[in-house]
């Protein structure tokens, strides 16, 4: 993983993260976006984090993080092994003892009922710091 540079380190992570979606002038850009306005739906007072030099949200501990490909938007789930997962959104990383991930492509529908209900599952599973 990349460390963030000192210019980087300094700055608002939030702000990082506008000028990351914004440099994806493509769907990537859109998806990362709207993934991230439904993170902060279904986690209030979640913490914008940039680290590794790539978006981050966190409540009591890393939920996921937001990295971006030339044919996916992949979010990570530092805990996703442990979360309970119904609907089965996780595609990816699926072989992992502790990480799982879901991979966006062009054009795919987000099931935003099961993926906010995954976040909050998510939080459930920091809480328990296990």
């Amino acid at each position: 993983m990349k460390k963030a540079t000192p210019e980087e380190a300094a700055m608002d992570p939030s702000v990082l993260i506008d000028e990351k979606i914004a440099s994806l002038n493509d769907w990537r850009g859109k998806m990362l976006a709207r993934l991230r306005a439904l993170i902060h739906e279904a986690v209030p007072g979640v913490v914008e984090e940039w680290k590794w030099r790539v978006p981050v949200w966190s409540k009591d501990g890393i939920l996921c993080t937001g990295e971006t490909y030339k044919d996916k938007v992949k979010l990570t789930f530092a805990k996703g092994a442990s979360v309970d997962d119904p609907a089965g959104l996780f595609n990816s990383s699926l072989d992992g003892n502790t990480r799982r991930a879901i991979d966006f492509r062009e054009g795919d529908k987000v099931d935003e009922k099961a993926f906010k209900a995954l976040l909050r599952a998510a939080v459930a599973v920091n809480k328990r710091k296990d």
